[in-house]
Order: C-alpha cells, then sequence, then structure tokens
C-alpha cells in the first residue's frame, strides 16, 4: 500500500478545498402560477407537478 514520502502543506490543501463553495438553490418559475420553486418538486403555492395537481391546498 502506497504511503506518502512527505507530508502535504497546508497551501496544497487549502487549494483543493477552495473549491467547495456553497451554491444557491436552483429556482424556476411555475408553469401554473409563476412562482419561484426549486426544480422536480411540487409547487408550495399552487400543489401542480409537471401540470397535474399532487396537493389540495386550502388558502
Amino acid at each position: 500500500m502506497g504511503v506518502p514520502k512527505r507530508r502535504h502543506s497546508k497551501q496544497r490543501g487549502r487549494k483543493r478545498r477552495a473549491q467547495w463553495k456553497i451554491e444557491a438553490p436552483k429556482l424556476v418559475p411555475c408553469p401554473q402560477c409563476r412562482a419561484l420553486t426549486l426544480t422536480h418538486r411540487v409547487c408550495p403555492e399552487c400543489g401542480f407537478y409537471k401540470a397535474k395537481k399532487i396537493v389540495n391546498l386550502e388558502k
């Protein structure tokens, strides 16, 4: 089994970790009510998913 000959420097590890970024969630408009929703999820405003009524929302 391979064993590292020398310890990695702090800079090398930090450079690798610099790619771990937090991204904002991808929001798309709902085709029914135009509210911004997460992709591949039921719209919390109207209860539709892929042009089908999934959840009955009482307002």
